[in-house]
């Protein structure tokens, strides 16, 4: 992406408490619990575009077409609300997003939102 916004300051991961009056908006969007899925399994910083042809191959639509909508959706939507909220780390110049220790407290509903959405 070559558009540039100011990233917010990161709340410290070790004092993010999150309630479940926080959890349910993130989890609300089947986008953003695929990206908390996604984050939980990986250690470290995953590149922007690895993340974005997850989620296109998870949506079972991988054209040119998809991608840029799914990378124009976590710019400017789904990263912002969960690095706003504590759980992920974007850093916009590198292009990578972390999994902080936050999404442990996201977990236990994300894991049920996640079965819930396979079950369908």
């Amino acid at each position: 992406m070559t558009t540039k916004t100011p990233s917010k300051p990161t709340p410290d991961s070790s004092t993010t408490n999150l309630t479940a009056t926080d959890i349910f908006p993130l989890l609300a969007h089947n986008r953003r619990r695929n990206i908390l899925h996604f984050l939980a399994g990986h250690a470290g910083s995953v590149p922007l575009g690895a993340l974005a042809e997850q989620l296109a191959l998870w949506e079972d639509s991988v054209s040119r077409d998809h991608y840029e909508r799914i990378l124009t959706s976590l710019y400017h939507i789904h990263l912002p609300k969960l690095t706003e909220a504590g759980v992920i780390e974007y850093k916009i110049e590198q292009e990578t997003v972390t999994g902080l220790d936050a999404i442990d407290s996201v977990r236990p509903y994300l894991d049920l939102a996640i079965r819930d959405d396979l079950s369908k």
